[in-house]
């Protein structure tokens, strides 16, 4: 004798379906990074979040040291720099944190590096699943000066 209980298979609903494939999924990992043009033939996951933050680093230095900002004393600060790169690939803010000593040295640095952000483009945001998304980013910035 032989029966057919064997080959039943169990029928799921799409919608549990969907929300047990919801909770699988690390919503606060991507699978690719955001990208610059020199990161763009690099497939490892951590070599691109590198390479993506460095470029990001030396594109705000550069922005900052082309201001020729003179110091009248000795500064050795952190600036931590929140922002998004939103699926079509755009640079914004999100929050600035300095410390006040900073701030009173250097009145115009908010806004200068809100202006390098600004004159930064990325070539893809990153992907999650094959489809774009907005990622979140805090980058600390040293600022380091020789006063006169």
């Amino acid at each position: 004798m032989s029966s057919c209980t064997y080959f039943e298979t169990k029928k799921i609903s799409s919608e549990t379906f969907l929300e047990e494939e919801l909770k699988s999924i690390n919503w606060k990992d991507v699978d690719q990074y955001p990208v610059f043009t020199n990161c763009e033939n690099i497939s490892d996951k951590l070599t691109q979040k590198s390479c993506f933050e460095s470029t990001l680093t030396t594109q705000i230095y550069q922005f900052i040291n082309s201001k020729n900002i003179i110091a009248n004393r000795d500064l050795n600060d952190t600036v931590n720099l929140d922002f998004l790169v939103t699926n079509t690939a755009l640079i914004s803010v999100t929050n600035i944190e300095m410390d006040s000593l900073l701030g009173a040295a250097f009145p115009q640095l908010e806004k200068w590096l809100l202006e390098s952000i600004d004159s930064i483009s990325v070539v893809a945001p990153a992907y999650k699943r094959g489809i774009p998304v907005n990622t979140e980013f805090s980058l600390p910035i040293v600022i380091k000066t020789q006063g006169l």
